[in-house]
């Protein structure tokens, strides 16, 4: 009998989040939460089984929002606490720091960032707030010192101090430069704190930068490619339609047990892949690519790095796999909702 895992899966064409239970290597879906509506993106503070969604207006004239809901992990439902209000545009990307207190959003439609306190489950408004084009993604140092706002729109990342009122005070130098039209899209970063690794979507790449940890700077150090060049796929651009023009699609990435391989996606071509981590933090190109659920916007690993769970937003189904080293095998296939595209073992 091995130790189950509770995973999320949003499910943004049906307004949801379906709850699964991994146990002895095979999915059973526990739950499905409604009326959660467009939801795209979540994060989860797990030690206090609490949830914070980011959902689309209702109708029109209403706003966009986080929605906070309280997890039962018996039975994976999610009930609704409260409700933060977002006139100026959803986010796309939610991440939480300083052991649940702070909550930091990124908007791509609106191009704006914020950071928020959180205190007993509510979101307050927001303390801070930041803006470039197309913000993607968002994550917090471990220590909760610094923040990294990614902007595909401008191709950099942004990086700030985070005080102790939570504001974001910027670095010097404030941003630091991806490449030119590559499209940073989402980031990761190591446990030693030294390294962040981003993305892109048009050129699905994986940039390795380079962190202080003392000052919180990044200095992009190296890059390896993450699509599979047997497929003919050429480089995107903001605006286009990837399938309609056969262009490289990079969507989400995630650490392997060990941190010894950077996992990505690609979803024009809707493959899974390894890239190979070096001691020195060094990546490398994939050796092989694994074909998985349609546009494979979102997935993740469990917390001991044995399965990986994929979410395809053109399907209804998530794909369940081990994994071995830098290979996957296929182990199930479980139904989950339409337009799945953000998974997470929590």
């Amino acid at each position: 009998m091995t130790e189950p895992f509770l995973l999320l899966v949003a499910n943004a064409g049906d307004s949801s989040i379906s709850a699964f239970r991994l146990a002895d290597g095979s999915l059973e879906r526990l739950s499905v939460t409604e009326g959660l509506e467009g939801c795209s993106t979540f994060a989860v503070d797990s030690s206090r089984n609490l949830v914070y969604a980011a959902v689309k207006p209702r109708r029109e004239g209403e706003s966009a929002g986080i929605v906070t809901l309280e997890l039962d992990r018996a039975k994976g439902t999610l009930t609704p606490r409260s409700r933060l209000d977002l006139p100026d545009g959803g986010m796309n990307y939610l991440a939480l720091s300083r052991d649940g207190g702070c909550l930091l959003g990124a908007s791509y439609g609106g191009g704006y960032g914020i950071s928020c306190a959180v205190e007993d489950g509510v979101v307050g408004e927001e303390i801070s707030r930041i803006a470039f084009p197309n913000l993607h993604s968002v994550l917090p140092s471990a220590d909760g010192r610094f923040a990294y706002f990614v902007s595909l729109g401008a191709d950099l990342v942004a990086q700030y101090a985070l005080t102790a009122d939570l504001r974001l005070e910027p670095l010097h130098p404030a941003t630091v430069a991806a490449p030119e039209g590559s499209g940073p899209r989402h980031l990761v970063i190591n446990a030693a704190q030294d390294a962040v690794y981003v993305l892109t979507e048009f050129s699905c790449e994986v940039l390795h930068f380079g962190r202080d940890t003392d000052s919180g700077v990044l200095e992009l150090v190296g890059a390896a490619d993450a699509f599979d060049p047997s497929r003919g796929l050429r480089h995107s651009r903001i605006g286009a339609d990837p399938r309609a023009e056969h262009l490289i699609w990079g969507a989400d990435l995630h650490f392997g047990a060990g941190e010894r391989h950077l996992w990505a996606s690609e979803r024009t071509e809707s493959t899974v892949a390894a890239v190979a981590v070096a001691r020195d933090g060094a990546v490398s190109a994939p050796v092989g690519f694994t074909e998985t659920e349609p546009q494979p916007r979102g997935f993740d690993l469990s917390a001991d790095g044995a399965h990986l769970v994929v979410a395809g937003e053109r399907s209804t189904t998530v794909s369940l796999y081990t994994v071995d080293d830098d290979q996957l095998e296929l182990v199930q296939r479980a139904e989950t909702g339409v337009g799945a595209n953000w998974v997470r073992f929590v």
